[in-house]
Order: C-alpha cells, then sequence, then structure tokens
C-alpha cells in the first residue's frame, strides 16, 4: 500500500453546531508526521495527501485556543475522503460569559424551592433576590442539579426534585437540601428497578446535628446523581447532599488529551458539556467564549 489519502475534519460544540474558534492540528503515524496550524472551526478542514504506506493508521490531535485539546485514531483510505467529525468541549477556563436563564422564565417548581430556602451565606435572600445574588458558578450548578433530578424519574411518576423542599446549602458542585422522608423510600425502591445503586457515602460530611445515613446514584455511566441522605434525629428531618462528580466523564466522553485534565474535582461547567452531549439533558443556559 504505496498510495495516498485524505482527511476531512469537521469540528462542532455539544449542541451539533459549529465553533468559533482556532485549531492547530497534529497528525503523527509510523513514518509520517503532519502538523497543521491556525485552522478555523466554522468550516471543515482538509488534509491532502496523507502517507498511508504503513497502513493508514493516524494519531490525530486537535489543540483549540478555546475548547479542550481532544485525539482519537483515524484509519485513512487509498482514494477516498475520510471524514471525522471531533466534538470540542468549552474550556471553563475561557468561558467568558454565560447566559442564564431570567428567574421569570425559571420552572414554577425551582422558584417555589427558592423563595422557601434560606441558603448559608445568603440568609436575607429568598426567590429573585436569591437567584440573582449567585454568582455564575454556583447557579450553574443548581441549573445542572435541577434538570438532572428532574430527568430523574420514579415508577410513581415522580422526579427526583419533587421531593426537594428548600436549599439551606449551595456549591457549583451540590446542593444540601430540605426533602420530604418518602424520597428515601423511593431510591431505596428504585434499585430494584436499576435507577439507582447503593454506594457509599462516608466522604459526604453531615451538616451539624445530622447523622449520615446512606448514599445512592444513578447508574449513569458518566454523568451520576448522587444523593447523600442524612437524618436529624431530634426533628425527623431529613437532609440531601446532591452532586453530580463525574472526573473522568469530561475525558472519556469527548476523548479530551489527558494532560488538559487535572484535579479531581469536575467543574459545572464540564457537567454541562456532559449533560448535553452524553445524557441530552438541556441545563437551560449558555456558556460563551
Amino acid at each position: 500500500m504505496n498510495g495516498k489519502g485524505n482527511l476531512i475534519l469537521d469540528f462542532v460544540n455539544v449542541y451539533g453546531d459549529r465553533p468559533d474558534d482556532r485549531v492547530d492540528i497534529l497528525l503523527k503515524a509510523v513514518g509520517a508526521k503532519v502538523y497543521i496550524r491556525d485552522k478555523r472551526t466554522s468550516a471543515p478542514v482538509r488534509i491532502s495527501n496523507l502517507d498511508i504506506s504503513q497502513g493508514g493508521i493516524y494519531s490525530v490531535q486537535v489543540f483549540p485556543l478555546r475548547h479542550r485539546p481532544v485525539g482519537r485514531f483515524v484509519r485513512v483510505i487509498e482514494g477516498k475522503g475520510v471524514r471525522q467529525a471531533f466534538i470540542l468541549p468549552i474550556d471553563p477556563k475561557h468561558v467568558e460569559k454565560v447566559e442564564f436563564p431570567a428567574y421569570d422564565d425559571l420552572p414554577e417548581d425551582l422558584k417555589r424551592v427558592l423563595e422557601n430556602s434560606q441558603v448559608e451565606g445568603y440568609e436575607d435572600a429568598r426567590g429573585a433576590i436569591l437567584y440573582h445574588a449567585l454568582d455564575d458558578i454556583r447557579k450553574a450548578g443548581l441549573l445542572n442539579l435541577y434538570w438532572k433530578m428532574k430527568a430523574t424519574r420514579f415508577e410513581n411518576g415522580r422526579d427526583v426534585f419533587s421531593y426537594v423542599s428548600s436549599l439551606h446549602r449551595l456549591r457549583g458542585d451540590r446542593f444540601f437540601a430540605r426533602v420530604e422522608k418518602e424520597l428515601r423510600d423511593q431510591v431505596k425502591n428504585s434499585v430494584h428497578d436499576h435507577l439507582f445503586q447503593e454506594v457509599s457515602g462516608i466522604m459526604h460530611t453531615p451538616p451539624p446535628g445530622s447523622k449520615l445515613i446512606d448514599s445512592f446514584k444513578t447508574q449513569d455511566r458518566y454523568g451520576n446523581l448522587q444523593l447523600t441522605f442524612f437524618n436529624r434525629p431530634e426533628t425527623l428531618e431529613f437532609i440531601v447532599d446532591s452532586d453530580i462528580d463525574d472526573a473522568q466523564g469530561i475525558g472519556h466522553i469527548f476523548q479530551v488529551l489527558s494532560h488538559a485534565l487535572t484535579g479531581s474535582e469536575t467543574h459545572p461547567y464540564d457537567i454541562h458539556q456532559i449533560l448535553v452531549e452524553h445524557q441530552k439533558i438541556d441545563p437551560h443556559y449558555r456558556l460563551v467564549v
């Protein structure tokens, strides 16, 4: 096999649109190396006359300016133009702004919970005032969890969020909420339906005056919802620590190059990308780079 082949690269974001970015592209094969600089992602990039004498298997690595670098192996075929699409996940470091829905456009059940909440650090804020006071990271985390909970439904027809009464602590990767005690029963029953599975909750610190009961996680391959239950014996109140923490998901789903992944906690903007691409859940805010 001594011929040549062509490779056509397409770039899209998690919504299937062409992102506004520029990329460098590195192709490596046995006995061959091609480096292409500064190509726009708004149109396909055609790479012609690639040597396929050693089988045509190329490692393709894409290095955008404002998205995470990705890569995969591609086989180039003699005399044909092989087309490959690369989904470019946004790099949280390069998010310039986040377009959130207005408070009046939020679903009614979320507004009701915000109006009933007394969140640590925002004790005097309720409803719209609380929503607008949240920084972008907390607001993104809230919407990630809300829409993931809405998509997680039990056999009785109710979704997880419908059991949430109020929030009392909110971070980018989780929130602590008061919930109806029936939620734990529904979660435990759903283990038999393979919706949740019981996992260790030992890494989750109980709120003051509470004790750890148990913890459960949805059986999604990536972007799992974890609910860790705590109880206050003197009031019989149930508190749930809810989080979506998937440090491996952003790498595996998008084939992000390993050197670009650092730390063990997943950024809420990464969770946004996982939910949209892998689970087809829209958190109803947009990241602008």
